[in-house]
């Protein structure tokens, strides 16, 4: 009897724990997703490798900028700028696409098909979110966020390993629509590839 009221409790404390994970997401996901949009410098370490730049999101568009390439979606096309090969890559991603690219689709992961838990850190949170379905793109994710509601570090696993986002610095802004979209000034040389 004492077996399974102990288990009765611990269920219970797993399903609050899981409750408080996914209120503090949902503040999480607010911030980021606020009207005027956000911008954030950042890393990524990998076993592919690693990279560094700028992100700029607002609702589904979003921009990244880093020294080998730039992206932009404006929520429906993608341009992809290689500077290595001087090429802009359009297309028009599909709903699977777009969630392994797109940050704002990326910040609303957790709200289908993982389990959340907790612990609370000095800085703020540690949200551990694992995939009830192994076959999913992302298996595993670890999201430190602070006491602003401001991811400062995502580690995923996906098939080919893990992966750390270490995010420098997260701003507000008032993000201009035109920033989503591709200019061909800014690249004046480049080979546009129309992939759609």
């Amino acid at each position: 009897m004492i077996g399974i009221i102990s288990l009765f409790i611990v269920n219970i404390c797993l399903g609050q724990n899981s409750a408080q994970a996914r209120k503090i997401l949902d503040k999480t996901a607010s911030v980021l997703s606020r009207k005027g949009g956000v911008s954030a410098k950042f890393n990524i370490t990998a076993s592919q490798g690693g990279a560094n730049g700028t992100l700029y999101v607002k609702g589904n568009k979003f921009k990244v900028v880093m020294p080998e390439m730039t992206i932009w979606n404006n929520g429906k096309t993608q341009w992809a700028y290689m500077k290595s090969t001087d090429e802009v890559n359009v297309s028009t991603p599909s709903e699977s696409q777009q969630q392994a690219v797109n940050p704002y689709h990326f910040i609303n992961l957790y709200k289908s098909g993982f389990n959340l838990s907790m612990k609370t850190q000095s800085k703020g949170w540690l949200i551990h979110l694992v995939a009830q379905n192994s076959k999913r793109g992302i298996k595993e994710m670890y999201v430190s966020i602070n006491k602003s509601y401001q991811p400062y570090q995502i580690k995923m696993r996906q098939s080919n390993g893990w992966t750390t986002i270490n995010i420098n610095s997260m701003k507000t802004a008032n993000l201009s629509d035109k920033l989503f979209v591709f200019n061909k000034k800014e690249c004046p040389t480049a080979e546009i590839i129309d992939l759609r």
